[in-house]
């Protein structure tokens, strides 16, 4: 599909911001991928959730789990709902394509967002997210189940998604030194979603 032809998603969802965070405020789908991610974590690690939306439900469980979290989104509707829920946190309006925090976190979780991306985009923001992962740190995020185009329904509107063969994902995740990449497409237990979580090489250090 032609990018001419794509839906506006910033305008999506900074638009339904309400409608998505009414129907998104409590984990569901991602809840056993998202404790297994927080079961790796030391006490008080800093984690970046890509695509946060209002905060709601990943980055409000990993608070609620003793975590530090900054929250990145490109729709200022999104933003400004997160601040309110969760002032404690560090939200910023940032579109992924373009991260670059000048910081590095113990993980880095980009659930249902990196997937609106077209596949070239994807090639070249996968490792921006690696980036931002510490040694040792993780990084979670779905795709599709393959080499894919689809449509879908959120914040009100009809949203596309696409997603690179898992081969190529795991070939850009080995050369971000992003190992043993456990993927799990269409996973029943997360409401048919394909989730992918690694480990970067190298010793983490201690939180300061």
């Amino acid at each position: 599909m032609s990018d001419a032809a794509l839906p506006d998603h910033r305008a999506i969802y900074d638009a339904g911001a309400a409608i998505w965070d009414a129907a998104r405020g409590q984990l569901t789908v991602e809840a056993s991928w998202l404790h297994r991610l927080l079961a790796g974590l030391a006490p008080l690690s800093y984690v970046l959730d890509v695509g946060c939306g209002s905060g709601r439900p990943i980055a409000a469980a990993v608070l609620a789990a003793g975590h530090r979290v900054t929250g990145v989104d490109f729709a200022p509707g999104m933003i400004a709902l997160a601040r309110a829920h969760m002032p404690q946190a560090d939200w910023r309006l940032a579109d992924m394509r373009t991260l670059d925090l000048g910081q590095m976190f113990d993980a880095v979780i980009a659930w249902n967002s990196f997937f609106h991306l077209t596949k070239q985009e994807q090639r070249a923001t996968l490792p921006r997210l690696a980036a931002h992962v510490r040694p040792g740190g993780w990084l979670l995020f779905t795709s599709g189940p393959a080499d894919s185009e689809a449509w879908g329904w959120a914040a009100g509107a009809a949203v596309w998604h696409a997603s690179l063969d898992p081969a190529e994902y795991r070939q850009i995740c080995k050369s971000c030194d992003l190992v043993d990449m456990t993927f799990a497409p269409e996973d029943a237990a997360a409401g048919h979603h394909s989730v992918w979580l690694g480990q970067k090489t190298g010793m983490m250090e201690p939180n300061t």
